[in-house]
């Protein structure tokens, strides 16, 4: 994760926590051109739109005051999704025994995408129990992306 980006999860945790909401990631990326700072929010029953509204609003002022980013950029606010991407250390463990899709950089087995149920992390490592049965670990440097997946 880039600094801009730990730096403003460091700013909006205790913004959330007030909001009994929790940031579930953070991204500070350039796209067509244009930089945007994404801040994604969950909470137990489910985020709404007036959660992501009220967030935004009280993160304005915090990011204005603090100005950790010196170029312009979009500031959107949003929920992960029910396919949410898993990053962090935490992502994992809060989804253990979910099923999960894992995209590798490169074939594996002859597939690149393989779904199953996941069975462990461990520094980078994702484990999965594949819907046939079968049991694979795909190294740090193989995943290009996890996501939580709805069957």
């Amino acid at each position: 994760m880039s600094r801009i980006a730990e730096e403003v999860r460091r700013l909006a945790e205790p913004v959330a926590a007030q909001l009994e909401l929790s940031v579930w990631d953070v991204e500070f990326v350039k796209e067509a051109g244009a930089r945007y700072l994404r801040i994604y929010i969950d909470k137990e029953s489910g985020v709404g739109i007036d959660d992501c509204e009220r967030f935004s609003r009280a993160m304005d002022a915090v990011l204005d005051e603090a100005d950790p980013i010196e170029e312009s950029y979009c500031f959107e606010v949003s929920s992960p999704g029910v396919e949410r991407v898993l990053r962090r250390p935490e992502h994992f463990g809060a989804c253990m025994g979910r099923p999960v899709e894992v995209r590798l950089y490169s074939a594996v087995g002859g597939q690149k995408t393989w779904t199953g149920t996941l069975a462990g992390y461990d520094a980078g490592a994702v484990t999965l129990t594949a819907d046939d049965g079968s049991t694979v670990t795909f190294e740090k440097a193989q995943v290009a992306k996890v996501n939580l997946r709805m069957i």
